[in-house]
């Protein structure tokens, strides 16, 4: 089945007018990444867009949703007075089950324990024309690249790794929530116009070398924000000769390096992916407009001129890496990564390795990781570590059991987890003797975060490819080098592993019984949604207040947060996820990981109304009983990770008024505008130094705020001393209209409730 295909056909069908005409605006040669943008917006333009600089308005032809942000969403969707969703949407149910013991049961569990939560977003998605997967039909991204992603086109999902779909030439962009409603309410989504940053791939991969280990390269050279506000545009012979999923892998992970986005060129790879999965028509229509599915060739012939930078890999020389721990972008050659363990007193003994996940469960990933496992079992070795495997859909799942693979792994005790995120997002009841002891594991995911799979502050996650993954679990140890190093077997003997070998696209076709996915009813309006006013999994939401029309003056200062502060630490995942239906509820986990500067602590923070220390949540709670507002002061890069918007909304909920940061990642920045928030940045850095715990914040000129113009924050300190210092933000002038409507929502409904007298 082809999903709107209708929609393609009209989309390729113009392609070449507007490429064509975007030469033409521009003045020159196109790089990939400008014919999807300027083919994509929103009402056409006589003039360039400066890259960095420009708010642009887009119109994209998909919204994909996964079940944890798909609440929140929806009931903001729901408020806003459509019928229907305006564009194609759809809803993923993977994030709710959590891994426990094995794919049924736990899928089981699911069901029940979120009955209540599925049916809301199964009736919901019903009433407004949403497409709806069912618990168990796989991991949003490998859906969407199995039935919805195609080259060219763009689409945002309410989930960080919606760039998985690149992988299959598409530009898929992570938003909030609240960016989801704009576009199914049929209003433009707005973007700066990103910054392009060229890799050019030469080479070819071989052996021990995977695409995983392309991006892990990339992580090390650019690092967890060198890719804040570009798109990552992958080109060249070694970029062709990748398999479509190898792809996606790369432009998942590109979300770790704070891109809006990374995408690759229309080609062969692409196009046999999309017949493999019952998508010949589209890969048809793709080649007839081929050429402007990728960069023109002057952007091939000198690259330097087109992209603000540019990075070079040759894949024939690549080593498998493994990036860790407690954060992605720490990225060791395997050669190189024995040595940093011991140097590092990083625990040696890996206790568990995972594959799978949204950035790596392909068909390719799965059969060059069995083709290890069942070396384990011919050269009779014993698997030191506990071993997982997380199908990224039913497709996959159903497949790679037809084709044996899965009983490979179940003879080497591997444990076969439900088609969905489970560990990768914190959703793992791990069994562990001491929770406290320092322990490593190894993942094929993609973040790493301190307590992000199992919730320990003492487990040391390390990111690989599948490959690396399963060799490494074979030994049992993070200091075995598969590509030089021999383990002993039952015998005694010393073997060496040989390069994995396996397939890119099952030969013999992709087969499934039931895909999981849900048609919505042809009319939806006499479909209800019910809500219970006393469930504590869903809440209906109330507006939030506007601006009062003043400066803010006698803030208190909530918390002063210091160093990595990603929207893990702001809103955990986890046993928290139960709750990302119901603000509330969820907003008693606010910034409960972020560490007190003040104090190096977690969760404790000095109340200034008590003079007493206790929960960041309550502490806020009493402020806002108070009808006092308060303001959170952050580090660098404060909000990389998760596009959850519940970062930004739980502050709001409670009463935080600001913002204040050395830097923001891009999606978060976003989310707190969307609600109503202040975001604002440090002029000089160094001003971070001079807040104090006793602090009360003024922040002025808001009866001027208008873009460009710096604001100014004075801190009130308890000696009666002041620092005056000035701020910055980015905000346009429709983004201060939303902090005066105290948020894009109530602008929104102000506009449909206009249009319907």
């Amino acid at each position: 089945m082809v999903f709107d295909i209708e929609m393609i056909k009209k989309l390729y069908a113009e392609l070449p007018g507007k490429v064509e005409a975007t030469r033409k605006l521009l003045g020159r040669p196109l790089t990939l990444a400008e014919k999807i943008l300027y083919a994509h917006l929103y009402a056409p333009t006589t003039s360039s867009y400066e890259r960095g600089k420009s708010y642009v308005e887009f119109a994209p032809d998909r919204v994909a949703m996964q079940d944890a942000t798909a609440q929140m969403a929806l009931l903001q969707f729901m408020t806003c007075g459509r019928d229907q969703v305006a564009v194609p949407s759809t809803v993923h149910c993977d994030h709710l089950i959590q891994a426990k013991t094995g794919a049924a049961v736990d899928l089981a569990t699911a069901i029940d324990t979120n009955k209540e939560v599925y049916d809301f977003l199964a009736s919901i998605s019903d009433k407004y024309g949403i497409g709806f997967w069912k618990p168990g039909a796989g991991i949003i991204h490998q859906v969407v690249l199995e039935n919805y992603a195609f080259p060219g086109g763009l689409m945002i999902g309410t989930d960080s790794h919606t760039p998985n779909a690149g992988g299959l030439g598409m530009l898929a962009i992570g938003v909030g929530g609240a960016d989801a409603v704009d576009v199914m309410a049929g209003l433009p989504w707005e973007l700066k116009m990103p910054k392009l940053i060229g890799v050019k791939l030469t080479g070819k991969l071989s052996g021990w070398a995977s695409p995983k280990d392309v991006i892990l390269r990339v992580a090390g050279i650019l690092t967890v924000k060198g890719g804040t506000g570009c798109i990552v545009e992958y080109f060249g012979e070694g970029a062709d000769s990748l398999s479509a999923t190898g792809k996606g892998t790369i432009c998942n992970m590109g979300a770790e390096i704070g891109a809006t986005c990374s995408v690759f060129a229309y080609d062969t790879k692409m196009s046999d992916y999309l017949k493999i999965t019952s998508r010949t028509e589209v890969a048809q229509l793709a080649d007839g407009v081929k050429e402007h599915l990728r960069p023109d060739e002057a952007v091939y012939a000198d690259p330097a001129k087109f992209y603000d930078q540019v990075i070079e890999i040759n894949l024939d020389e690549l080593e498998p890496y493994v990036n860790g721990p407690f954060t992605p972008d720490l990225a060791w050659p395997i050669s190189k990564f024995a040595q940093a363990v011991k140097e590092n007193n990083w625990p040696e003994k890996l206790e568990v390795a995972l594959i799978g996940s949204c950035t790596n469960s392909s068909y390719e990933d799965i059969s060059r990781s069995a083709s290890l496992a069942k070396q384990a079992i011919d050269k009779d070795l014993e698997v030191h570590s506990e071993f997982t495997i997380t199908p990224g859909s039913e497709l996959v799942r159903y497949t790679i059991e037809r084709d044996g693979l899965l009983n490979t792994f179940d003879q080497i005790g591997g444990v076969v987890l439900a088609n969905a995120c489970g560990p990768c997002i914190g959703q793992w009841a791990r069994h562990i003797d001491d929770p406290n002891r320092k322990n490593s594991i190894i993942t094929s995911f993609n973040r790493n975060f301190a307590k992000r799979n199992d919730g320990l502050a003492s487990t040391h996650a390390f990111v690989a490819s599948p490959e690396i993954v399963t060799a490494l679990a074979i030994a049992g140890s993070l200091t075995f080098n598969p590509l030089t190093d021999k383990l002993k077997n039952k015998k005694g003997e010393e073997v060496k592993l040989d390069e994995p070998t396996g397939f890119e696209l099952p030969p013999q076709g992709f087969d499934v019984k039931d895909a999981g996915y849900q048609a919505p009813a042809e009319d939806g309006s006499g479909v209800q949604v019910i809500v219970s006013p006393t469930s504590d999994r869903l809440q209906l939401l109330e507006a939030f207040s506007a601006w009062e029309g003043t400066d803010l003056k006698g803030l208190q200062l909530l918390i002063k947060a210091k160093g990595k502060c990603t929207t893990d630490h702001i809103s955990m995942a986890g046993p928290w996820l139960k709750y990302r239906g119901h603000l509330d509820n969820i907003s008693n986990n606010m910034l409960i990981g972020a560490i007190n500067a003040f104090n190096d602590k977690t969760d404790t923070v000095k109340n200034q109304l008590t003079g007493e220390y206790g929960a960041v949540p309550a502490t806020q709670r009493a402020y806002k009983a108070a009808k006092l507002g308060s303001v959170v002061v952050g580090d660098e890069n404060y909000g990389e990770g998760s596009s959850r918007e519940h970062a930004a909304m739980e502050p709001r909920h409670l009463g935080v008024r600001a913002i204040l940061v050395k830097s923001f990642a891009r999606i978060h920045e976003t989310n707190l505008k969307k609600q109503g928030m202040l975001a604002l940045t440090f002029n000089d850095k160094d001003d971070y130094e001079k807040i104090q715990e006793d602090d009360s914040i003024d922040i002025l000129g808001l009866t001027d705020f208008v873009p460009g113009k710096p604001l100014t924050v004075v801190f009130n300190h308890k000696d009666g001393s002041k620092d005056s210092i000035s701020v910055n933000h980015t905000y346009n002038e429709q983004q201060i209209e939303w902090f005066k409507a105290g948020g894009a929502l109530n602008v929104i409904r102000a506009q449909f409730a206009a249009a319907k007298k």
